[in-house]
C-alpha cells in the first residue's frame, strides 16, 4: 500500500455521462444511491436521458425508499450523479450500467445521505491536508435458501472441518469466481485475489485501494455484482454478519491509511518511535483515535443485532472467530480490532458485512482524526485487555454512540435544515437511533434481498 491509487480516470471537459456510456455500449443506466442500511436504490435510466439525469437528477420518494428520514408527504430526494462514479456492467446484463448518486433535498446536499455524510467529512479533512485511503475485504456467503427459510451452503461438498483457503473449494466455484474478478479487471479496480474463507461456503474478494469516497463506492457496486453473479447461477450471496451459529462471520475489514496528495503520513521519518510500528506520530494518534473511539464506532460498523452474534461467539467450527472482543491493537496479528500489518496502514477488523459502506468509512476518519488532533497516544501494543471492550450487544454500541459527541457528530455533518424542515434537525437522529434498536428489520429476508 506504498502508492495511493488515483480515485477514478480524469475525466475531460467533453465529457458527459452521455458520452461516457455510449462509448461502452449502455443503453440504461442505474443511478444509484444507498440509505442508511445501506439497501442500494437505483432508478433505470436509459441513455437518451443522460443528460437530465446529469443535470437536474432524477426523484425519488425518501420515504418508500426506506431509512432515508422522510414522510410520505415530504419532498423528493433527488439523486444527482457523481462522473467519476460511472461504470459499465455489460457483463451484469448487456447495456447496463451504474452512476453512484449524491441525494439532494429541495437543491441542498441531503443530511440523511450517507454517500453526503462521507464527502462532506472527507472535504474537511483534505481542506486541512489529510486524505483518507481505504481498502476494503469483502467477505460473503455462497448459499441456497430451502422452502422451510433454512440455509444451506450452495456448494453440497465444501463441508471439511478448516476449508479455509481449500484449493477444491475455490475450483468448484471457479465459474462464479472468476466472473466477478473479471469485473473488477473490467472496471479497472486492480482485483488482486479470491479465496475461501474460515467457514463453509465464504469466501472474500479484493481489490486495490483508493480514496475513501471511491471504496466505499466499489463496495456497494460489488455487493450488488456479487449477488447478481450469484443469483445467475442458481445461489444467494449474503453478506449477514453470522448467517450460522457454528460457523466465522462475514467481516468487512477496511485498510486504512492517510496521505497528503502522494506523500504517505503514516510511515515515521526519522522520528521518535515509541511502540516499534515504525509509524508517524500522527498514525499513532490516528490509531488511538480508532481505540479511544472504538465502542461508538461499533453503531456504524457493526450496526445490526446479528453483528453481536459474531463479535459475541466464542468459537466455531474451525476453533477461531475472527472477531475482536476488546480494542487492543498490535502488529501483523489478525486476533485485534486494530492490525498492523506494515507500515503505511492499519486494518480495522471489528466491521461486519452489514456495514453501511460509507458511515463505516466517516466514523473511522472522524475517530482517527480526533485522535491526533488531541495528541492520542494508542498503549503498548499486543495487550488484549487494557483498552476498552467491545460492546456486547447492540444496544451497548447504541448507547456508546449516544454518548460519544465525536462518532455522533459524523450524522450531523451536513445541515440538518438541508431540504427539511426543523422537525428533520431532530427526526434524523431519531431515526438513525430506532433502526439500530430495531430488529424485524433486520431479519433473514432483509439479509439475503438488501445487504
Amino acid at each position: 500500500m506504498s502508492v495511493p491509487l488515483k480515485s477514478a480516470p480524469a475525466l475531460s471537459a467533453t465529457q458527459s455521462l452521455a458520452s461516457l456510456a455510449k462509448a461502452d455500449g449502455v443503453r440504461f443506466l442505474l443511478a444509484t444511491f444507498t440509505t442508511l442500511t445501506g439497501k442500494p436504490c437505483a432508478k433505470l435510466v436509459p441513455v437518451e436521458a443522460a443528460d437530465a439525469l446529469e443535470g437536474e437528477g432524477v426523484g425519488f420518494a425518501g420515504y418508500a425508499a426506506g431509512a432515508m428520514g422522510q414522510r410520505p408527504h415530504d419532498p423528493d430526494v433527488v439523486a444527482i450523479p457523481d462522473l467519476s462514479s460511472y461504470v459499465p456492467l455489460t457483463f451484469v446484463r448487456p447495456g447496463l450500467g451504474m452512476v453512484h448518486c449524491d441525494p439532494y433535498v429541495e437543491g441542498r446536499p441531503y443530511a440523511f445521505a450517507p454517500r453526503v455524510i462521507l464527502r462532506t467529512l472527507a472535504q474537511k479533512a483534505a481542506a486541512q491536508g489529510t486524505g483518507l485511503v481505504s481498502g476494503a475485504e469483502v467477505e460473503y456467503f455462497l448459499v441456497q435458501r430451502g422452502a422451510d427459510g433454512t440455509l444451506t451452503t450452495a456448494d453440497r461438498l465444501d463441508h471439511a472441518a478448516q476449508p479455509c483457503y481449500d484449493a477444491r473449494g475455490l475450483t468448484r466455484m471457479y465459474e462464479h469466481l472468476t466472473a466477478v474478478s473479471d469485473a473488477m479487471v473490467q472496471l479497472g479496480w486492480g482485483p488482486y485475489a479470491s479465496d475461501h474463507e474460515d467457514g463453509n461456503g465464504q469466501f472474500e474478494q479484493n481489490f486495490h485501494h483508493a480514496d475513501a469516497l471511491t471504496t466505499a463506492d466499489r463496495v456497494v457496486t460489488l455487493r450488488y455484482i456479487v449477488q447478481v453473479l450469484a443469483e445467475q447461477r442458481g445461489m444467494t450471496a449474503t453478506f449477514m454478519p453470522k448467517p450460522f451459529t457454528d460457523r466465522t462471520g462475514s467481516g468487512l475489514h477496511l485498510h486504512l491509511s492517510l496521505w497528503d496528495g502522494e506523500r504517505a503520513l503514516f510511515p515515521g521519518a526519522g522520528e521518535r518511535d515509541a511502540y516499534g510500528m515504525g509509524f508517524s506520530a500522527r498514525a499513532y494518534g490516528f490509531t488511538a483515535g480508532l481505540l479511544a473511539h472504538a465502542p461508538a464506532l461499533h453503531a456504524l460498523i457493526a450496526p445490526t443485532v446479528n453483528s453481536y452474534k459474531r463479535t459475541g461467539a466464542t468459537t466455531t467450527a474451525s476453533g477461531a472467530t475472527w472477531a475482536p472482543r476488546t480494542a487492543s491493537w498490535g502488529g501483523n496479528d489478525r486476533t485485534h480490532f486494530l492490525r498492523v500489518p506494515d507500515t503505511h496502514r492499519v486494518e480495522l477488523r471489528g466491521g461486519d458485512g452489514s456495514a453501511n459502506s460509507y458511515l463505516a468509512a466517516a466514523g473511522a476518519l472522524a475517530a482517527g482524526l480526533d485522535g491526533i488532533a488531541r495528541a492520542l497516544e494508542p498503549g503498548e501494543p499486543g495487550v488484549t485487555d487494557g483498552g476498552p471492550r467491545l460492546p456486547r450487544t447492540l444496544l451497548d454500541a447504541v448507547h456508546a454512540l449516544e454518548g460519544d459527541d465525536v462518532v455522533r457528530g459524523v450524522l450531523d455533518l451536513v445541515d440538518p435544515s438541508a431540504g427539511v424542515s426543523d422537525y428533520y434537525a431532530e427526526l434524523k437522529r431519531e431515526e438513525f437511533y430506532s433502526w439500530h434498536n430495531t430488529v424485524s428489520p433486520w431479519e433473514i429476508d432483509r439479509y439475503l434481498t438488501a445487504v
